[in-house]
């Protein structure tokens, strides 16, 4: 829970609890006292210092996902391009994924630092008019880890929030991490009095990322969070030879169409697969299927050109261990991938 600290008896109850500091596990607990006075459940002052530096944002818009690995930084990157693709909209990607930054990367503006004046931080600046924020831009190496508990996380992501000097913006991207833990409980709470457009739901069409990113739409549910959306990442891969389209992760249950029709929400759109955005190239941005007009643009990502898959596969050829394992489309089914291509382990 965000509200307890990380020195905290076990079993505490947490300090905006009723029962903070009055039952047996608080015994001990130096902020026995403190708590059970009342005082730890006060607003945090923070939240209206924040609210006020956020009255010059006019759309703020959270990216979510369950599940790990759907490509949540990557949509909120090219999320953040096509929006500041018109020259006359001021547009910032904070990055809140405290341990595991990857917007620098993405966005090309790893290495870069971070400067401190009178009126905040300054951000990071891709294009005149797209700003950058993240951890990772705080860290002596891009290979450092940030071992923190939660209170250190959730205090970050405060300093974020209301010492960056964003100037004024057209519109904030959140990217978050996967899952519904402190921070999303932190960015939520932060945002609570600055009126949140609203969260873009990122999914893949297989079950086992469905699964947990219902999950995330039951959190957006509790902490009342509209929900904007929803976006099947990863869906369909066109041969570029034979123009044929490929499911490599088949939606065995009707994928997040099949979903957004069960829980009453909005399929916002399809993004296929593409090798191309490994290497750092920028998705083109085209119509023609609108977003929702909260999101402020009718712009869609375009397929470009991906790459064939290893013919090998289902082969029965087998692979040693260490080796690389080609994508398959019979994993999303629950079959057992075959295992190619012998591979020669280096053994100095």
């Amino acid at each position: 829970m965000a509200d307890i600290p990380s020195d905290a008896p076990q079993h505490c109850p947490g300090t905006a609890s009723e029962q903070a500091g009055k039952t047996s596990a608080c015994q001990g607990c130096p902020n026995q006292n403190l708590c059970s006075s009342g005082a730890t459940k006060a607003p945090d002052p923070a939240i209206e210092e924040i609210a006020e530096k956020m009255l010059t944002v006019k759309h703020k818009i959270l990216v979510l996902s369950g599940k790990g690995g759907v490509g949540k930084s990557t949509f909120s990157a090219h999320l953040a391009h096509a929006l500041a693709s018109d020259a006359t909209k001021e547009v910032a990607l904070l990055d809140v994924d405290i341990c595991g930054p990857s917007i620098p990367r993405i966005m090309g503006v790893e290495g870069e630092q971070v400067h401190q004046s009178g009126s905040g931080w300054s951000p990071v600046y891709v294009e005149d008019n797209l700003a950058v924020m993240s951890i990772g831009f705080l860290l002596s190496s891009p290979d450092d880890a940030v071992i923190w508990r939660g209170p250190k996380k959730n205090g970050m992501i405060k300093q974020f929030l209301r010492d960056v000097d964003w100037g004024e913006l057209d519109y904030l991207i959140v990217d978050t991490p996967p899952g519904t833990s402190d921070e999303h409980l932190s960015i939520v709470q932060y945002l609570s009095s600055a009126r949140i457009d609203g969260a873009v739901i990122i999914t893949t069409p297989q079950e086992v990322s469905l699964q947990d990113v219902r999950k995330e739409i039951r959190f957006c549910q509790k902490v009342q969070l509209p929900i904007i959306g929803v976006v099947e990442n990863m869906s369909g891969f066109v041969c570029p030879k034979c123009k044929n389209t490929s499911q490599i992760f088949p939606p065995t249950t009707g994928g997040a169409e099949r979903m957004c029709e069960e829980m009453n929400l909005t399929l916002l759109g399809r993004v296929p697969l593409d090798p191309r955005i490994g290497t750092g190239l920028q998705i083109a941005v085209l119509g023609p299927v609108p977003l929702d007009p909260r999101i402020g643009t009718g712009l869609q990502i375009a397929v470009l050109g991906p790459v064939p898959l290893d013919p090998r596969i289902g082969t029965g050829l087998q692979i040693a261990v260490l080796g690389r394992v080609p994508l398959d489309p019979r994993i999303g089914t629950g079959l057992q991938i075959a295992v190619l291509v012998p591979v020669l382990l280096d053994y100095r």
